[in-house]
Formats: C-alpha cells, structure tokens, sequence
C-alpha cells in the first residue's frame, strides 16, 4: 500500500468551497476590469513538476541549502506576447531557501532562491475549469 495521505490534504467539498468562493469574490471584477474571461487554474503534469522539484533539490543541494521550498506566484503575461493579444493570468512556482544556519529557513519566512530558475508554461482552461 503507498503512503499515507500527506497533513495538508483537503476535501475536495473544502477546494469547490475555495474556487467558488473566489469566482463569486474576484473573477466578476478581474474580468470586467481587463475585458475578458480570463484563466484562473493551471496544469503541469505530474511527471513535469518531479521533473522540477528534482532540478530545485539538487542546483539547492549545492548552494548548502538543506529545506528548498516553492513559492507560486500570480503573473500575467504582457497582450503582445499573448495569443489572441489578451494579458492571461499565468502562475509560476519560484524556489525559495536559505543556507544551512541561514534566516528564513522556515516556510513564509524563506527567501526567493533567485539563482534557480522559477517554473512557468502550464496549460490553462479557456474557458476555465471549474472544481
């Protein structure tokens, strides 16, 4: 048997919670505000975001840093680099960590770890998937 669910799991009634409650709070004014229905969930695969983790862990492991984390941020792409000449919403993952003995070792507190680079080019729903 594989191993057991990892702490911060949650229901899938708490995520449709979640995306509802930002659809009903932000998307009706996102989207009036630029225009158009933009995106608002992204997808790597599986395979892809191993792929990444293991690149962090080990160009981390070199720089001393022993507890590598990611930050995802909210990005939107410039209207001429776009298709269709719209400004979609993006994420990208940035790695954060500090050297052994080094502040902000701990999750929120960590730095970004500017000398990795950050992940982009999901795919995302247009229009959206909803949970």
């Amino acid at each position: 048997m594989g191993k057991k669910r990892p702490k911060k799991c949650i229901s899938k009634e708490e995520a449709k919670e979640l995306q509802k409650s930002w659809c009903d709070t932000r998307t009706p004014e996102i989207d009036k505000c630029i225009g158009f229905e933009d995106t608002r969930e992204f997808w790597w695969s599986v395979e892809e975001l191993q792929e990444y983790l293991k690149y962090v862990k080990k160009q981390s492991r070199k720089q001393g840093i022993d507890n590598p984390g990611i930050r995802i941020y909210f990005g939107a792409y410039p209207k001429e680099k776009c298709k269709m000449n719209r400004g979609y919403s993006t994420l990208f993952l940035a790695p954060t960590g500090a050297p052994a003995g080094g502040l902000g070792k701990d999750g929120d507190s960590a730095p970004n770890n500017y000398d990795i680079e950050p992940y982009n080019r999901g795919g995302s729903g247009k229009p959206p998937h909803i949970y």
